[in-house]
């Protein structure tokens, strides 16, 4: 879940399968790590195939092959998990397709993968919209300070939870695929130590707020509603936390659909709960509070729902049972977190920052941004849930060693994020001088909003082909250069050239968005090049030699505990 402007949601809320990539297992020659031979030409097809056990091997019975949490992933025998598999993929004779026909059915694979996570995001998200949609039309102080409250909520607490909990992309999916997936359920009790700790001063943040915003120029009748709106939704950042964590449970065993279904439940109780607390019969009606406490309340029906669905329709196959030893290891993760912070931040707090300029250029361009700011972040959900698919897929086939299908993969995908962007781009076109009657009724937001909505229109094409392609980049490990993208696409060019334009030249809120549209173009062409220029058999065989060097060094770990363990 995204606050109001967490447009990116970023590599945080993914379901993250690079690790599948460690489901290499060679069961005819299981003790040895696969051997890289560079000088091969035909290299992608020389290897050995990936070990394929059946679903549910070893079923709870003492036939399993144990392992402890040192067990080199490489080395064991009978991994009880299969790789996401396509019909496609199990037929050789398809990796000699043409080109056209990879293409289609890529589409085919890519949409069903996608479907299910834009249904998450979109459900999910709607939460956040509700809020907007029931506040904003109490008056344009109330949108404006929603706005800010959202922004402050965004920068002080969702973006680092979302970062903290992206430790979990990491680390879940390569122990689901193992042969102890038990792991899954301790890295995410061990999350959960550390989302708590990290819970603190986010809190004191929130209970403090109104003097921060007022210290920082805000206006105070906008601070001081936004103030209020803060200190209640804290009712739900706990549970917001969990959330984040039980997805990455969910998703890591393959359970895409689990949160889909969870928030299908939840998202139209959120409307019930915000009509009747905002605009409801006077003995409930609340007004403004009535829409953090009903966003709270849902954020604590999705942590209720997904504990009851892991305990009783989910197998406990990646459940570690509660013991100390989920204080342990609580390092990597901080480190893991930080990092994520880092990257997820830096695009949260992007947002965040033109949301600050346009707040001071007063509160009628603040409400618009909050209008302007929630369609673009709902249009956003389609080729960000493309990207994820994208990652997952291209995951799975560098894992097969299918070089050449997962270059048509990622060439599929920005395609069809350029049919994505196509159809939203004519949607604001089209509606552009009714559209902000979905969220106020001033004349002076709506005039505004329909003056925008052609450039954000444009903002469209090129925002989801630049997600589409930091999926792709993802999937090959390119984490670091996707952050520097984003940085010097923000910070040094969108941020600095929309500033510029909004006050300097006296654009206003125009510029600012000029700004962020001129970044993503740079975004965009920038990762699309990079994704075109790839060399696929290359990224099998950085694959394959990491899992190697990471296969032989956690063996050495594991000889040395025993040469420690036989010496005592």
């Amino acid at each position: 879940m995204s606050s109001t402007y967490a447009h990116y949601q970023g590599p945080a809320s993914l379901p993250s399968s690079y690790a599948i990539l460690s489901r290499f297992s060679n069961p005819q020659d299981s003790d040895q790590p696969n051997s890289i031979d560079d000088s091969n030409p035909n290299f992608s097809h020389s290897l050995p195939r990936p070990h394929r056990p059946v679903m549910g091997a070893y079923p709870h019975t003492d036939k399993a092959p144990r392992h402890n949490e040192t067990t080199p992933l490489l080395l064991a025998q009978e991994p009880p998990v299969p790789l996401i598999e396509e019909q496609v993929d199990r037929d050789a004779s398809h990796d000699n397709d043409s080109m056209l026909t990879m293409f289609r059915e890529e589409v085919v694979i890519l949409t069903k993968y996608a479907l299910p996570v834009f249904g998450s995001q979109l459900l999910e998200y709607s939460l956040v919209i509700s809020s907007v949609i029931s506040i904003g039309h109490l008056s344009t102080t109330a949108l404006a300070a929603i706005s800010l409250g959202s922004m402050t909520a965004s920068v002080t607490a969702f973006s680092v939870i979302q970062g903290f909990a992206s430790a979990l992309d990491t680390m879940l999916p390569s122990a689901w695929t193992s042969s102890q997936p038990q792991l899954v359920g301790l890295w995410s009790q061990r999350m959960t130590v550390v989302m708590t700790v990290a819970l603190i001063p986010m809190l004191l943040i929130w209970f403090n707020a109104e003097a921060i915003l007022v210290f920082l120029k805000q206006d105070p009748a906008v601070a001081h509603l936004a103030a209020l709106y803060l200190r209640w939704v804290s009712i739900g950042l706990p549970a917001y936390a969990f959330n984040c964590i039980s997805r990455r449970y969910f998703q890591s065993q393959g359970l895409f659909a689990v949160p889909t279904r969870i928030i299908f439940v939840v998202a139209p109780i959120n409307v019930v709960l915000n009509y009747l607390l905002v605009w409801g019969p006077s003995a409930i009606r609340l007004g403004f509070i009535g829409a953090p406490i009903a966003t709270a309340i849902s954020f604590n029906l999705v942590s209720l729902a997904s504990i009851c669905y892991g305990v009783f329709f989910v197998p406990r196959t990646a459940w570690y049972p509660l013991s100390r030893r989920m204080f342990t290891s609580l390092g990597v993760l901080a480190q893991l977190g930080l990092s994520g912070v880092g990257q997820t931040a830096s695009e949260w707090w992007a947002w965040e920052l033109i949301t600050l300029a346009a707040s001071l250029v007063g509160p009628v361009a603040l409400a618009t941004q909050s209008v302007l700011l929630v369609s673009a972040s709902t249009t956003f959900q389609a080729p960000f849930s493309l990207g994820i698919a994208t990652s997952v897929r291209i995951g799975n086939l560098l894992g097969e060693q299918k070089a050449r299908r997962a270059g048509a993969a990622a060439n599929t995908s920005i395609i069809m994020a350029l049919m994505i962007a196509a159809f939203t781009s004519s949607l604001f076109t089209i509606f552009r001088n009714s559209w902000a009657y979905l969220f106020n009724n001033d004349p002076e937001v709506v005039a505004l909003v329909g003056s925008i909505l052609p450039l954000v229109a444009l903002f469209q094409v090129v925002d989801g082909n630049a997600a589409v392609t930091a999926g792709i980049l993802r999937a090959r490990g390119k984490q670091f250069t996707g952050a520097l993208l984003n940085l010097s696409s923000y910070y040094i060019i969108g941020i600095p050239f929309g500033v510029w334009l909004a006050f300097s030249c006296e654009l206003g809120l125009h510029g600012l968005w000029l700004g962020l549209t001129v970044s993503l173009v740079y975004c965009s062409v920038l990762g699309t090049w990079l994704c075109l220029r790839t060399d696929w058999n290359r990224e099998v065989r950085k694959v394959l030699e990491r899992l190697r060097v990471d296969g032989g060094k956690v063996c050495h770990e594991r000889e040395g505990d025993t040469r420690t363990t036989t010496t005592g």
